[in-house]
């Protein structure tokens, strides 16, 4: 006895597509929509059930409802040469009036009640222009990325040079006065010392005299010794931090 035709509807009908690349999960959707007025047990079967996972693989539709099976395609190293051989089985059979277990209804199901119906796998890649498109969008747009993020990185390095240049500017400035002063230190040192020289060479004796002057130079030695060595302090510390 011939099997009675298929009551679900299948969308698609005859084929589940699967569009790569195949290196993740690929999901295919299946609809089986019931039309009649009695409930309808199904199940999905495959000839490769190692590469495939159908959730859900089997349950009852209620009459005039639909429901969606999502078909995953596990990842493989894709051959365009090698065509699918992978086909689906839907197989289903109408629930008796008197029973609800799905369990029930497949052990009760004589062989001249099932129905079935078959669908091919065909795989899919992207076209080569799909590729090139979206090669050329990432190329545009990896410029513009790194545009902007070396952008703020040159910025900040010159604010930072520049301001570096300021302070050694305004400490070099500092200095300066700091010598100037001493300058004029050292000049009214001198002044007084020769005032002091006049008073003491016409006050005391030559053999005081003589050691008031050596006095007077020992202390006008030490300032220029003293004014030098700052000098040479100044200038070591504006070459530090330029070579820094």
């Amino acid at each position: 006895m011939a099997r009675p035709e298929q009551v679900l509807v299948l969308e698609p009908q005859h084929e589940l597509k699967f569009r790569g690349p195949f290196t993740d999960v690929v999901t295919a959707t299946l609809k089986l929509t019931n039309p009649t007025d009695r409930n309808v047990c199904f199940k999905v079967k495959t000839t490769a059930p190692r590469r495939y996972c159908v959730r859900p693989n089997s349950g009852i539709i209620d009459a005039g409802t639909s429901i969606n099976v999502s078909v995953m395609l596990q990842p493989f190293e894709y051959d365009p040469n090698e065509k699918s051989k992978h086909k689906f089985m839907v197989q289903s059979v109408l629930v008796p009036y008197d029973m609800t277990d799905m369990e029930g209804v497949w052990k009760e199901a004589k062989p001249e009640e099932l129905m079935d119906s078959k669908l091919r796998c065909a795989f899919e890649m992207p076209l080569e222009n799909d590729k090139t498109h979206e090669g050329e969008s990432k190329k545009n747009e990896t410029p513009s990325t790194s545009v902007k993020s070396e952008h703020p990185a040159k910025q900040g390095s010159v604010s930072m040079d520049d301001g570096e240049v300021k302070k050694i500017m305004e400490e070099c400035k500092r200095l300066q006065m700091e010598v100037q002063r001493l300058r004029e230190e050292n000049k009214q040192i001198k002044e007084d010392d020769g005032l002091r020289k006049r008073r003491v060479t016409s006050a005391a004796a030559p053999h005081s005299s003589n050691m008031a002057m050596t006095a007077v130079k020992d202390e006008g030695l030490s300032t220029r010794v003293l004014a030098f060595c700052l000098l040479f302090f100044v200038i070591g510390v504006i070459i530090g931090k330029m070579v820094l």
